[in-house]
């Protein structure tokens, strides 16, 4: 056998403390970001820390065979992640599962039944006409002129995130986000009062849904201008409502769940929608345009003008007529009665204001868009004509009790394990046990922060299968450093010092640890990839503690045992060292011995 190059050996010899050093600024610099960000504890999941989970499967609309894809079950995911958040539930996950499985995890503190008739129904996306606008903080009194708004320009919802700016058939003007510069981004909610508009037929609907007979080619004026029970009942609907806006503060989240709800397509309701960091609310005028007549809604960037990001609607040829016909009228309007407010689910999510009719089928809502805010949108908009159902496939109910006892029964479980593995350490390695079990705390540490840190960056929730993944991982981790100590001890039993073993067994064990942890990081990586629900949290653990466990054992274990290989007690084989060459049954050094001459032939003498 070749002997060693000189050179690599006394580097490798000479530098462990530099690998030390690496790795204890890591778990340093990892351990400071967990308290820097402010979450000090993994993320549990719904068996542990209690709540609801609900799996809801996707359906092909009929004659949408291949509507399940990837697009449209992100943008479910997306709305459904609205509907979770308006209901003011905090740190609810949902998370497409496969390929037409999502689940939403809800933790404890709501009502589940609530939670599952939220998520599980169709979106509903509608136009309608802003007929009053204000800032919504405090009430503000019935009047038929509203307090003026914080800005011109709309900003949808905190989930959709799109600014909104002009619509229009050819190039659009992009003002920016609260310019009130043109009269027709006024913040002011000028124009007729609502009473005047809900008699004069703006905000009528036709039989078809469309909301301006005036503009189709009825006569509602007339029907306003003589007495009937129908200009009456309009007026006190139209009261009705401007009480209700006036007690409306969009700025708690218990009025603005329940803003509009149950109002049908052909009424006028109120509603609550975000504009940056203020939230607005809205008398809205009945729908002009449903959303499953946008055959395609798309993020574009202009390169030809200067309106940069925009979302690009496209109608079909009965939505076309409607969106020309409210358009045309509501370009007529000074602001805010010259804008339409894209509603999905009983939220403004947008309000463009219109410069003119918009015919052909094709506008464009432009205004100061990023990238992200115009593909939300766009989102938004494409989710109105989504040919997709859900259908509820399974709830899964934990209390916070019983998650309580799974974590407590888990972490007993995982100091049972670790405790029997440092007990077999100590009797069998001894001395050499010191190193195996500061290198188990280096590694727990590590997974620790880092599951810690994984929660509020890629929502990884730490579920029971997951401890199992954890506990499973003591045993991974000790067989490394077994393998690594049986190498050493090896060498000194043929008869090698400790420092020259330490260094031809390392590679030799590394060779073998990277094999195994590379066959149990492939076993993880498949399960991950193959299995749904909980089973993935158990994947994802063994996977990353597999992966620390290589991190630990070539920038600690081995250094930590250079150096120790140094001092006198392990290199001298002291009975409790676990290095002693008389209890491993050592060979009598190596001596190199002089070859006997060769006989000399009497003859030749």
């Amino acid at each position: 056998m070749a002997a060693p190059k000189k050179g690599r050996s006394a580097s490798a010899q000479s530098r462990p403390g530099r690998s030390l050093a690496l790795i204890l600024i890591a778990i340093a610099a990892l351990t400071g970001g967990m308290f820097a960000s402010g979450h000090t504890t993994p993320r549990l999941g719904i068996d542990l820390a209690g709540g609801t989970s609900i799996t809801l499967t996707a359906v092909n609309e009929p004659g949408q065979p291949n509507a399940i894809n990837k697009t449209n079950m992100d943008t479910a995911v997306e709305i459904m992640n609205r509907r979770v958040n308006g209901l003011g539930v905090s740190e609810a996950e949902v998370q497409t599962q496969g390929d037409r499985n999502i689940i939403v995890n809800i933790p404890r503190g709501m009502n589940s039944e609530e939670a599952r008739q939220q998520v599980g129904t169709t979106a509903k996306l509608y136009f309608r006409p802003v007929l009053q606008r204000a800032a919504s903080g405090t009430p503000t009194p019935a009047s038929p002129s509203a307090s003026p708004s914080t800005g011109g320009s709309a900003k949808p919802s905190a989930s959709s995130s799109a600014k909104a700016g002009s619509t229009s058939t050819g190039k659009a003007a992009t003002p920016t986000a609260g310019s009130t510069a043109s009269p027709t981004a006024s913040a002011t909610t000028q124009g007729r009062p609502v009473t005047d508009a809900l008699k004069a037929g703006t905000a009528t609907p036709s039989a078809t849904g469309s909301a301006t007979p005036s503009a189709t080619g009825s006569a509602p004026a007339k029907a306003a201008a003589s007495p009937s029970p129908s200009a009456s009942g309009a007026a006190a609907d139209a009261s009705k409502l401007e009480a209700q806006y006036a007690a409306l503060d969009c700025s708690k989240p218990a009025q603005r769940a329940t803003a509009g709800k149950g109002a049908k397509p052909g009424d006028a309701t109120v509603a609550c929608g975000k504009d940056g960091n203020t939230w607005n609310k809205f008398i809205l005028g009945p729908v002009a345009v449903d959303g499953t007549e946008v055959t395609k809604a798309q993020a574009a960037f202009d390169t030809q003008g200067a309106a940069g990001w925009q979302v690009v609607m496209n109608f079909n040829s009965s939505g076309s007529k409607k969106f020309a016909d409210i358009t045309g009228q509501l370009s007529k309007n000074s602001s805010p009665q010259n804008e339409f407010a894209i509603v999905l689910d009983d939220e403004v999510v947008s309000h463009p204001y219109v410069q003119t009719a918009i015919t052909g089928g094709n506008a464009q809502i432009s205004g100061s868009f990023t990238q992200t805010e115009a593909q939300s949108l766009s989102n938004m908009l494409s989710y109105g004509a989504l040919p997709l159902s859900f259908k509820e496939s399974s709830v899964t109910t934990v209390t916070a009790a019983l998650g309580g006892e799974q974590l407590q029964a888990g972490l007993i479980a995982g100091a049972i394990g670790l405790a029997l593995v440092i007990i077999y350490l100590v009797v069998y390695y001894r001395g050499l046990s010191l190193v195996a079990v500061a290198s188990l705390l280096v590694s727990a540490t590590m997974t620790y922060v880092i599951m810690a840190l994984l929660g509020p960056t890629i929502h990884f929730a730490l579920n029971l299968p997951a401890v199992c993944g954890a506990i499973v991982a003591i045993g991974i981790t000790a067989d490394s450093f077994i393998v690594f100590f049986e190498r050493i001890r090896d060498e000194i039993r043929e008869g090698r010092s400790l420092r020259p073993a330490v260094e031809r067994a390392w590679p030799r064990a590394r060779r073998t640890i990277l094999v195994s942890d590379f066959v149990s990081f492939l076993a993880a990586a498949v399960l991950f990839i193959v299995t749904v629900g909980k089973v993935q949290g158990f994947a994802f653990t063994l996977g990353l503690t597999t992966v620390l466990d290589v991190v630990v054992v070539f920038l600690f274990t081995k250094p930590l045992m250079t150096i120790l290989a140094r001092r006198t007690f392990f290199a001298s084989g002291h009975s409790w060292s676990g290095l002693d060459p008389k209890r491993l049954g050592a060979k009598p050094p190596l001596r190199r011995t002089r070859r006997p001459s060769a006989p000399v032939d009497p003859k030749e003498a």
